[in-house]
């Protein structure tokens, strides 16, 4: 008797491995909606502009967009968590997916339980930046000037909660820094106040004022990633100015609902890393200061997994109020 249930719970294992194999292999068979949770125009949505087209033209059906924008992203992250594990509906999001966690009270979503990483299609760094007027040079010497006059500079950032906003803490926690954060609702009215002296220092996506700083208006000091900027190959990285531990940056990454098989989690995985590093595709990321990626999922959970614990101590000694 025991043997029989075995073998039925065997049985039906079976099946239901086959059936999805079976399922998984005749995908897509029809469109796919792409949620991005933030108004039309931002990075996210640039990026899942670029690759939808591609997916359509790889795997022969339509990869169309939903913006979703509201509350930070999560009311477009909470709907793409409650839609169907079919693969039909994949989320585009941006940094707010590992910050959010430790950033809101509470949330319609568990990122960790809800989600399944597919990739992460790239991401621009932050950057320190000032007025070309500022006396401040080098990082360094930005550093040196806020510690012997504390509370005398602000600094800017493009809205609380932001992974620029949390970079500021980052540093002010690492040196003991005493000044004044700004926070702008948006990265446009931060490169306006920047470019007008009135907060003559910024941290920011460097989307936000590459073409400032190419025209000479705003210098930047130093990129918050490890790697260089291809298209500002002359701005340093914290970590070779020995500005260590302050790694940080604003990411576009690809998830699906929890429960998506894993068939449809790896094709959307390897045809989308290869969209990525496609000439075209990999020029327009470029241009919006988006550094091409592509990783394995399993690289991309490991990193969706530490960027959420490093924003919640970033939070939790900077006694950032929840939302």
């Amino acid at each position: 008797m025991r043997n029989a249930v075995r073998l039925s719970v065997l049985l039906a294992a079976l099946a239901i491995a086959s059936a999805t194999t079976l399922y998984a292999a005749d995908y897509p068979n029809h469109p796919a909606k792409i949620i991005v949770p933030f108004p039309p125009g931002g990075s996210t949505d640039i990026a899942a502009r670029v690759i939808a087209p591609k997916l359509a033209e790889r795997l022969g059906k339509q990869f169309y967009i939903e913006d979703i924008g509201g509350a930070g992203g999560n009311i477009g992250m909470a709907e793409a968590a409650r839609a169907p594990h079919d693969g039909y509906t994949i989320l585009f999001s941006s940094s707010s997916i590992v910050v959010n966690p430790n950033l809101y009270k509470s949330l319609p979503f568990d990122v960790e339980k809800d989600f399944i990483p597919v990739t992460k299609v790239g991401a621009s760094p932050n950057s320190w930046a000032v007025n070309a007027e500022f006396p401040a040079k080098t990082m360094k010497q930005l550093i040196d000037l806020v510690k012997a006059n504390p509370g005398k500079f602000s600094v800017a950032s493009p809205g609380n909660g932001t992974t620029p906003s949390l970079a500021i803490e980052m540093l002010k926690q690492a040196f003991g820094l005493n000044f004044i954060t700004v926070p702008f609702a948006g990265g446009g009215p931060m490169a306006q106040s920047l470019l007008g002296g009135f907060t003559p220092i910024s941290c920011n996506a460097i989307t936000t004022t590459i073409a400032l700083i190419k025209a000479g208006k705003v210098r930047a000091l130093a990129l918050t990633s490890k790697q260089h900027l291809e298209t500002l190959p002359d701005v340093p990285t914290l970590d070779e100015l020995g500005i260590k531990d302050q790694e940080s940056e604003t990411m576009v990454g690809v998830f699906v609902p929890a429960g998506t098989p894993q068939p449809i989690v790896d094709l959307l995985q390897k045809e989308i890393s290869a969209i990525v590093h496609m000439p075209d595709v990999k020029a327009r990321l470029l241009a919006v200061a988006t550094i091409p990626d592509g990783d394995s999922s399993a690289d991309f959970a490991a990193y969706v997994k530490d960027e959420i614990a490093k924003w919640k101590r970033v939070i939790e000694v900077g006694k950032i109020d929840k939302i």
